[in-house]
């Protein structure tokens, strides 16, 4: 019997063996290939103890349906997202838990031109399917192709990305790598190493139980490693840490200080106006405001949007953005006509801009100055909605610029501003909150933390 709580908003994900295992994996591939019908499905998994076992029931369910597996091995998302769109098959199917903690595991499934399916777009009823157990039975199956040079294929393409950075701007930096034991480690090395980049590797080598510490480069505690080992650089070295499946990344300045998602975000931005002129820039609705200013200021269009990948790269898609990019290290732009995740993109932006401008990264980010945040606060409530509805009747009472629920319930005041959103993967509340001083980011942040609390 399928343990139905794998089926998330965005993916399908839960603990391995308990939550999900071969079985539910077979089932998965039969349901994908029932809903989609593609003839060919591009499969990759990252270095989990669980996915090998996984990819093979799971090819086993899509072959049984009549569809080719098209197997394209041990790689991150970024490449799974780029083997659909580039060679312009008719879906995919990742096998990873992301950044979750080693045991987990699960399924990031796409159709053509690597547009995600969501609990909106084709997870529910791959659920549905699963549960009916009424599978057709085609009369020829399908066989598995093994696809190489993929990596390279992808790598190639970086380089070529004119529209993003300039390779000869780019001055052989120091950088510290933290690949979490995940999937960027070998993405890493091959492509700074062609642009003369010298790396400090932390943590190359794949490793599903993830030794040294968990996939997240959200938490404090992950990031112990890479800050101590800037900290004891010389050179004006900077930091990036990879998630499980190398689709999120976070940066370290030079002296061990993290870069909010929002901050990178509007660097970011404002490198991808240099190379295109009015384009448009899509950012999370957590975002600072320092994201929409700096895409103005640069001649960008900023377009505000939900929170998840689903949502955003169908806001790309809809708005012809070149890039967005979200508070948890996602950064997204266009690969052909695709829109999907490319951290490895985001990292040579960077790096052209510290060699044009010739700046550290915490000189780069002088820009932030004068924007004060929060950083995103989770919160463990019993009754999600009954906090938000509490939150909404305070605070409607002290008449707001603006009120507005795209994504949970977001509040905006003269000098202030705060979101507060349910978890979709998570049984959490997130919290946002910026003002225009520190005095009144902390007075509002205790304020609001006192309010949620009373729900816990």
């Amino acid at each position: 019997m399928v343990d139905e709580s794998i089926f998330k908003a965005y993916d399908i994900r839960g603990i391995y063996p308990t939550q999900l295992n071969e079985d539910t994996a077979f089932n998965i591939g039969r349901a994908f290939v029932s809903f989609l019908k593609p003839r060919n499905v591009v499969v990759a998994r990252d270095c989990r103890l669980s996915s090998e076992k996984l990819f093979g029931a799971l090819a086993k369910g899509i072959l049984r349906q009549g569809a080719d597996v098209i197997d394209i091995g041990a790689l991150s998302v970024n490449e799974l997202y780029f083997a659909v769109s580039h060679y312009k098959f008719d879906s995919g199917i990742m096998i990873t838990a992301s950044h979750n903690p080693k045991e987990y595991n699960g399924f990031k499934l796409a159709k053509e031109k690597a547009i995600p399916l969501s609990e909106e777009t084709g997870i529910q009823d791959i659920k549905n399917l699963i549960l009916k157990n009424n599978f057709e039975s085609p009369a020829k199956k399908g066989k598995i192709i093994k696809k190489k040079n993929v990596e390279k294929d992808f790598i190639d393409y970086i380089l070529k990305s004119k529209e993003y950075f300039d390779v000869k701007k780019i001055k052989p930096l120091e950088v510290i790598v933290d690949a979490s034991n995940g999937m960027a480690g070998a993405v890493v090395s091959k492509l700074f190493s062609k642009l003369g980049i010298k790396i400090v590797p932390i943590n190359f080598e794949p490793d599903g139980s993830f030794p040294n510490h968990s996939p997240d480069p959200l938490k404090e505690e992950n990031k112990a490693q890479i800050i101590k080992k800037l900290k004891e650089e010389k050179e004006d070295y900077f930091g990036i840490i990879f998630d499980g499946d190398a689709d999120r990344c976070m940066f370290i300045d030079e002296n061990g200080r993290s870069v909010p998602g929002d901050f990178m975000t509007g660097l970011l931005a404002k490198k991808t106006l240099e190379m295109n002129p009015k384009a448009t820039i899509l950012y999370d609705l957590r975002a600072s405001n320092f994201v929409r200013d700096i895409v103005e200021k640069n001649g960008g269009k900023a377009v505000m949007c939900r929170v998840g990948h689903a949502f955003i790269k169908k806001y790309m898609h809809d708005y012809r953005a070149l890039f967005a990019g979200e508070l948890s290290g996602h950064y997204y732009y266009k690969i052909d006509d695709s829109y999907f995740e490319n951290s490895f993109i985001a990292a040579l932006q960077i790096t052209e801009m510290m060699s044009s401008e010739n700046k550290t990264m915490s000189q780069l980010l002088e820009l932030t100055r004068n924007y004060f945040i929060s950083g995103e606060m989770n919160f463990e409530v019993k009754d999600k909605d009954k906090v938000l509805e509490a939150i909404e009747k305070a605070f409607l009472k002290m008449k707001p610029e603006k009120i507005y629920k795209l994504d949970g319930l977001s509040v905006e005041f003269k000098d202030w501003h705060f979101n507060l959103r349910k978890s979709n993967t998570e049984p959490l509340i997130r919290l946002t909150v910026e003002a225009n001083a520190k005095e009144i980011l902390d007075e509002k942040v205790k304020t609001l933390k006192a309010m949620i609390k009373k729900y816990e």
